[in-house]
């Protein structure tokens, strides 16, 4: 066992470590809300005849169950079951409220209960047996059991299904604010990184926004980490909580004498497990962070954990952890690579472990910083990450003005084509976050870097293909926080009146583009474009008192 001094005297490394995870065990969430489940315990068994005859007599006699064949095949069931042959077209719902629509022979689709004349549509647990099952998700929702033929998985569900009687409940673990999400604007799509990294299908795009239901929600936390915005931040613990306890965390191992700090989150569950088995060989200095799910620990906590002074900042991922967050992950380590190196980090300090690597935890570690940050975070994760970044740069040499970042990144820059630009302003009215905004009267836009996300909603609005996005991080945020002209022209003045009213570069498209339409061939017509809307009104109706040969039409009397 390694030793470290503490007021002179030595003190076992081992010792600051319990230290530091007692002192944090002192420490509260915020509360949040919770999401109840109410199950009597009816189950419905779908499946293949053969499939479902195999799982019928190991059934407990107590359970009221429905057996729904969907191939056709004669399956003999007990009196107290009921049986229905039919062919299942929709499956939904959650741990105490299932609905199935079938389809029959002859006749529209209809609820699988109302055929069985319940006053209600829904199943408390379903077991189905399907190869493929109904609700094909990484993480099912609760009270849905899909062995896929994997008999291990059919044992434990067997297992599990008899004590899924009562009343449960869970927290809420997500806050959304549709205020600043990236999803969508006027009818065209943005950001879907959440959609992208959730294993249970819990979240749904509604347009404009996205909803989560949290009945579906298992606190994967993989949409908090991937949310460019903070729009979805995770709610148990929230990015604050979890910082003070890291924080606590550091400052209470180094109080205690520990030296060189390694974090390594694990999840409450397999994580700990494998923890566990390898804890008689964990280096000392390795200080293990149990959260619900690791998928929620992104970017703003990774790097604000080396600013608090961590030497490495790992996570542990176990089989159990779904592909869809273990890629989203493997993003977010992607995006803040290229900033950590050109901080002076060295790459394995940033690291994810699998229970095989595990024993290696104690060669990531790299320098720390000099000074350990002591700032506050407040649930924003884009601030967050500033305080977290603006620290280590303050620690560092020769770093570049800004650094370059693989696409898809949620920093960067917009770049806008002059010549093709017109200076519509589609780009503004979408923009979430008012990255770019316009100048009131003035025709010019304007860029602010800090704002920006990438999210794209920008360059799809844009009618004249003039907008590029460039993934970066320009590490001055007095410089990135400034608002850019991005592109301007000189107003075009109304030809009668004066007034501006466009650009010349508008005016122009306008003239090209209509230049061929039929009410657009005489010399008036052209004329007209180029007035402001009040002298454009004024102008035709001169023109439709001044021409004789148009008829004009006083009354009109009955015959």
């Amino acid at each position: 066992m390694s030793e470290q001094t503490h007021h002179g005297l030595p003190v076992p490394a081992v010792a600051a470590r319990d230290a530091a995870l007692a002192a944090v065990m002192q420490l509260d969430n915020e509360a949040t809300a919770v999401v109840e489940y109410r199950s009597a315990g009816s189950l419905l068994l779908l499946g293949p005849g053969a499939a479902v005859a195999t799982v019928l007599s190991r059934l407990p006699s107590g359970l009221q169950c429905t057996v729904l064949v969907s191939d056709g095949t004669a399956v003999d069931v007990p009196e107290r079951m009921s049986l229905v042959s039919a062919h299942p077209v929709q499956l939904s719902g959650h741990l105490g409220h299932f609905d199935v629509r079938i389809q029959r022979q002859q006749g529209e689709p209809m609820w699988l209960a109302e055929l069985l004349g319940g006053e209600t549509r829904a199943f408390d647990l379903v077991l189905d047996l399907h190869a493929e099952p109904l609700i094909d998700v990484e993480t099912l929702p609760f009270g849905y059991y899909a062995p896929r033929d994997d008999s291990a998985r059919l044992e434990r569900a067997l297992a599990e299904i008899p004590e899924m009687t009562g009343d449960f409940e869970k927290p809420r673990y997500f806050n959304y604010n549709p205020d600043i999400c990236a999803h969508g604007d006027s009818g065209l799509n943005g950001c879907t990184r959440c959609l992208d990294a959730c294993p249970t299908g819990a979240i749904v795009s509604l347009g404009e926004r996205v909803e989560v239901d949290p009945y579906w929600c298992q606190g994967g936390g993989s949409c908090a980490a991937a949310c460019p915005t903070g729009a979805m931040i995770y709610a148990y613990p929230t990015p604050k909580d979890q910082l003070r306890r890291i924080r606590m965390l550091l400052d209470a191992y180094r109080e205690a004498g520990g030296d060189k700090p390694v974090l390594l989150f694990v999840d409450e569950e397999a994580g700990l497990q494998a923890l566990e088995a390898a804890a008689e060989n964990l280096p000392d200095s390795v200080l293990p962070v149990p959260v619900a799910e690791v998928g929620a620990i992104g970017m703003d906590i990774w790097l604000a954990s080396l600013a608090y002074g961590a030497t490495a900042v790992t996570w542990l991922e176990t089989d159990e952890l779904a592909a869809s967050v273990q890629r989203e992950l493997a993003d977010q380590k992607r995006f803040v690579e290229p900033i950590l190196a050109a901080l002076g980090f060295q790459p394995t300090q940033l690291s994810a472990l699998t229970p095989d690597t595990l024993s290696g935890i104690d060669s990531l570690a790299g320098p720390a910083v000099a000074d350990v940050a002591r700032f506050d975070t407040f649930n924003d994760k884009r601030g967050s990450l500033r305080l977290a970044i603006d620290h280590l740069r303050e620690q560092a040499a020769d770093v570049p003005d800004s650094v370059g970042l693989v696409a898809g990144a949620p920093f960067g820059q917009v770049l806008v084509d002059s010549n093709a630009c017109t200076l519509c302003m589609a780009c503004p009215q979408v923009c979430p976050t008012n990255a770019l905004s316009d100048a009131g009267d003035k025709p010019q836009l304007n860029f602010t870097e800090d704002l920006c996300v990438q999210c794209g909603l920008c360059q799809t609005a844009c009618p004249e293909d003039a907008i590029t996005l460039e993934a970066r991080y320009l590490f001055d945020w007095e410089v990135r926080r400034k608002p850019q002209v991005a592109n301007e022209e000189a107003p075009f003045n109304c030809i009668v009146c004066g007034t501006p009213f466009a650009t010349a570069s508008v005016i122009e498209r306008m003239t090209e583009r209509l230049g061929d339409h039929h009410m657009f061939q005489s010399e008036a017509s052209l004329r007209r474009l180029k007035m402001c809307g009040d002298c454009r009104v004024t102008d035709l109706f001169s023109d439709d008192m001044t021409d004789v040969s148009k008829p004009t039409v006083y009354g009109m009397k009955s015959s």
